[in-house]
């Protein structure tokens, strides 16, 4: 393994760069207000609105009481991602930052410009062309490369990384040091090498996946996950929670071209400010597909002249989360609110239809597969409900198939179309969340359910589909492999509170579950599309 330490220390925080949220005269608010943006804000938004994890100020924690506020900060939430303070922080720190959350109301949306994001961005390697053309480790796929985003036991710090993996062997192949947590990795179409990590404080990297280590980076935002690749592998677009906007940057320099505000009239006729949701490129177009959370809006954004938008209203009630199908020429939408699935047709740019997906619908990156000749997709629920179900839907007819019972709220769907099951994470809190639970693609019915140790979620399979890996972050941290068909475990990974796991061959079969081979055959059917 090829351990790389780029020439930066930390992330920028966003005390340095928020003079507004600094008004108070005192210093102890002042001191308060960095431990928060220092410890608390790339989970629970550095406008104290809630990110990752619940909004906390005045308003939010009226009324609870201190000393059970300060328990947990010093002791951590077992159910959750956050770890305890006591030691991190002295029982001074913890009750000044008490007090501070208890009297800070949610802040006003921070700026960030497009002159800031100019200013963040850095350069590691200044003339790439040096690099060498071929990998500087054996492996013989690029598609066998797993990224997984490592958070760090509090979201930031020496744990803090992408970790690549050799799918084959299981073996770390690279070390992406990210300054704050890691949150999402997507890679470049077009030109392999590249893969692009974004962190939750919307710090975006651009990593050489030949000689694994970081040659740019721009910060976008404050906070926000969001972030898509064009096609071509030309563009990126990211998008933010913290401020309302996203942005295009060129994939090659990260120079960014051209911000959005994100706002428009919402289901219910009222004009709001929105948080970005998924952002998505197509092999279908040379467009970006973008969600705005709170306007119920699907944007689609054309990469011509001046960027124009199309916009796609009244799609549903807290847009997040989306994957694509028919060679990428339908998207499917979570709406939270709505516990639908809004499928979008990106050629007609049009909503086709609302599909029922049990409560607090959340499908990750999608999983669909080809079975008998019908495209199913799966979706799951995110969250605690009174009915916790997969749904499967037949994406050619654009109908409900069945909804599975399942142990509890699940996050992420897996499928591979060389693996027999569709793999669920549960979220519970309590022992179940240990699990992933299997289900067989032909029966739609459950089959296994594996103990993963700590806490098992985000699954995904090997570009071949030979294997999956599921994360056991939060007490386990370790990336967990299984034999996608015996379900043996095979191997363990260790690393700091991993979370997402991101394989390189999903810029091939581009939705988990469908092969490249039908990809393809969905791409030369679709009207308008490349070969």
């Amino acid at each position: 393994m090829k351990k790389i330490t780029p020439p930066f220390a930390t992330a920028i925080f966003a005390v340095l760069l928020w003079p507004a949220s600094l008004s108070a005269a005192d210093a102890g608010h002042d001191a308060a207000h960095t431990l928060y943006q220092n410890n608390c804000a790339s989970c629970h938004g550095s406008d104290h609105g809630g990110y990752l994890a619940p909004a906390l100020n005045a308003e939010t924690l009226k009324g609870r009481s201190p000393t059970a506020l300060r328990t947990i900060v010093m002791a951590g939430s077992f159910d959750t991602l956050m770890p305890p303070f006591y030691g991190k922080l002295t029982d001074d720190q913890i009750r000044g930052l008490v007090k501070h959350l208890q009297t800070t109301p949610k802040l006003p949306n921070p700026p960030f410009t497009i002159d800031d994001m100019k200013a963040s961005l850095k350069v590691y390697v200044s003339d790439e062309s040096q690099l060498p053309d071929k990998p500087s480790y054996a492996i013989d796929s690029m598609d066998d490369i797993i990224g997984v985003a490592a958070r760090g036991k509090y979201g930031r710090g020496e744990g803090a990384r992408a970790i690549f993996i050799n799918s084959k062997t299981h073996q770390k192949i690279g070390e992406i040091p990210t300054g704050t947590a890691a949150h999402i990795i997507d890679y470049n179409p077009a030109k392999p090498r590249w893969a692009y990590v974004k962190t939750d404080t919307a710090e975006i990297f651009k990593v050489d996946l030949y000689t694994m280590q970081a040659v740019r980076s721009i910060k976008t935002g404050w906070n926000g996950p969001g972030m898509g690749v064009s096609r071509d592998g030309n563009y990126l677009m990211a998008g933010s929670f913290v401020p309302h906007n996203a942005v295009i940057l060129n994939a090659d320099t990260l120079e960014p071209l051209k911000t959005f505000e994100l706002e428009g009239i919402d289901p219910d006729g009222k004009q709001v400010s929105s948080d970005s949701g998924m952002i998505i490129g197509t092999p279908f177009a040379d467009i970006f597909a973008i969600a705005l959370e709170n306007a119920g809006q699907v944007w689609i954004i054309d990469l011509k002249d001046d960027f124009p938008v199309t916009r796609i209203t009244d799609v549903g009630r807290h847009l997040h989360d989306a994957f694509l199908t028919h060679g990428g020429q339908k998207l499917m939408v979570a709406s939270y609110d709505d516990s639908i699935v809004a499928a979008i047709d990106l050629k007609e740019r049009k909503l086709i239809k609302k599909l029922e997906a049990g409560c607090v619908p959340h499908v990750g990156g999608g999983s669909a597969v080809v079975v008998d000749g019908r495209t199913l997709g799966f979706g799951t629920n995110f969250g605690d409900c009174d009915k916790t179900v997969v749904s499967v839907w037949d994406l050619d007819n654009m109908e409900v198939v069945k909804q599975i019972p399942v142990a509890g709220g699940t996050e992420s769907p897996a499928a591979h179309a060389n693996a027999p099951y569709v793999a669920v994470d549960i979220i519970s809190k309590d022992r179940r969340a240990r699990t992933v639970q299997l289900i067989d693609k032909k029966t739609l019915e459950i089959v296994k359910t594996l103990d993963v140790g700590g806490h098992a979620y985000f699954p995904e399979y090997s570009s071949d589909g030979r294997f999956l890996y599921v994360s056991a972050g939060y007490n386990g941290d370790e990336v967990v492999v299984y034999d996608a068909t015996s379900l043996q475990k095979v191997a363990s990974i260790s690393m700091e509170s991993p979370a997402g796991i991101f394989s390189h061959g999903r810029v091939r079969y581009m939705t988990r579950g469908l092969s490249p081979d039908e990809m393809a055959t969905a791409l030369a059917n679709s009207p308008g599309a490349k070969p």
